[in-house]
């Protein structure tokens, strides 16, 4: 674990030296926000009124959150860099090094959100408090709970990112089934909850990582209740061992094809 601990940390150090940049690029998540509140402004007719369970504040601080993980956890270290290096064969070296190839990426991984999500975070609650107040009934205790939920979620969609790029070992471009899944999710649960779908699809949507990667943590903050995380939770895990598992024989069965053709 020392040796994933020191890649943590020298990714941590050379975020840091360009916070800038993240903070620019929160350009882009404010336009998108922006547009969304004034989407459900427009379809909320009044402010007590509820669409799917929730009211207008909550619609539009569940959109806020789940925004922000999305934002936070977009990094190329699971999706082109792992393409290019098995692409361009870089792989071969890689996988001599005295750690395991998938638990260096997401080191790495682990040290990009570490520190964007911070970053994100706070700009997000100043942008959403200025633009449409505060999560009535919020409390602190609701954060401090949902907080693994969030940790989780990313984890988990890392590590899916990573058994998509690791298909490199067997087609030229794994590009297209990373943009299917990123609209899946993005569509599905991260700009509208689950709850606004046909009630027949939603059992369907809960055994899928759209359920564990943005509308679990952002259910939990925008509507906590203690059944609702022990159910999610459940899921993170359940997703987080069959996730790790896959990328293991992905990777196992991708670094034998290699072996097999000389490297």
């Amino acid at each position: 674990m020392k040796k994933y601990a020191v890649i943590y940390r020298s990714v941590l150090m050379e975020n840091l030296q360009y916070t800038v940049n993240i903070v620019m690029s929160f350009i882009s998540y404010f336009i998108f926000i922006f547009v969304f509140i004034h989407l459900w402004n427009y379809m909320y007719d009044s402010p007590g009124e509820t669409i799917a369970g929730y009211t207008k504040t909550q619609m539009i601080w569940y959109v806020i959150i789940t925004e922000m993980i999305w934002f936070a956890a977009r990094t190329a270290t699971v999706t082109r860099q792992v393409t290019s290096d098995i692409r361009g064969g870089n792989i071969a070296y890689l996988i001599n090094k005295p750690y395991h190839y998938t638990f260096y990426i997401l080191s790495r991984y682990t040290g990009e959100w570490n520190i964007r999500l911070p970053i994100f975070a706070g700009l997000a609650v100043i942008a959403g408090t200025i633009m449409v107040g505060g999560l009535p009934d919020f409390r602190a205790v609701t954060l401090l709970a949902s907080l693994p939920c969030i940790i989780l979620g990313i984890t988990i969609h890392g590590v899916f990112k990573l058994c998509i790029s690791l298909m490199s070992f067997w087609i030229e471009d794994s590009n297209p089934f990373q943009w299917l899944y990123d609209k899946l999710i993005l569509v599905v649960g991260t700009i509208f909850p689950i709850e606004i779908f046909p009630a027949s699809l939603q059992p369907l949507f809960k055994l899928t990582p759209i359920y564990t990667v943005c509308y679990g943590p952002s259910k939990l903050i925008v509507d906590f209740s203690p059944e609702k995380w022990v159910e999610i939770i459940v899921a993170q895990l359940i997703y987080l061992a069959a996730g790790c598992g896959f990328m293991l024989f992905i990777y196992s069965k991708g670094v034998k094809k290699l072996y097999v053709n000389g490297g």
